[in-house]
């Protein structure tokens, strides 16, 4: 079983080939695809987690699809004051299909 973690948006996640990932939103090249930095790689009983190992890791995807997420809504409130607060937020996302780890 080979799989990676990668770091994407300030996140890490754990992906194999095939897998699906929503992620902040990244912009592919032209055809859709991305290239996503390993942080590290298990293939069967070897773990790889050195850095110079991990520069020749490559980990595929291709962008499915852009998307937003749920709305948030944000409200501040003082007693006694009329001071009320309101706003609210939907983060923009990318769904993520991973196509390779070579």
């Amino acid at each position: 079983m080979v799989y990676a973690v990668v770091r994407t948006s300030g996140r890490q996640e754990k992906v194999e080939v095939g897998s699906i990932i929503t992620v902040n939103r990244v912009a592919g090249d032209a055809k859709g695809n991305i290239e996503l930095p390993a942080v590290l790689l298990v293939d069967g009983d070897k773990v790889t987690s050195d850095a110079s190992a991990l520069a020749k890791v490559k980990v595929t995807a291709e962008v499915l699809d852009d998307l937003r997420g749920p709305k948030i809504v944000i409200q501040r409130y003082k007693n006694k004051t009329g001071y009320k607060s309101r706003q609210g937020h939907r983060q923009d996302l990318t769904r993520l299909k991973v196509t390779g780890i070579k």
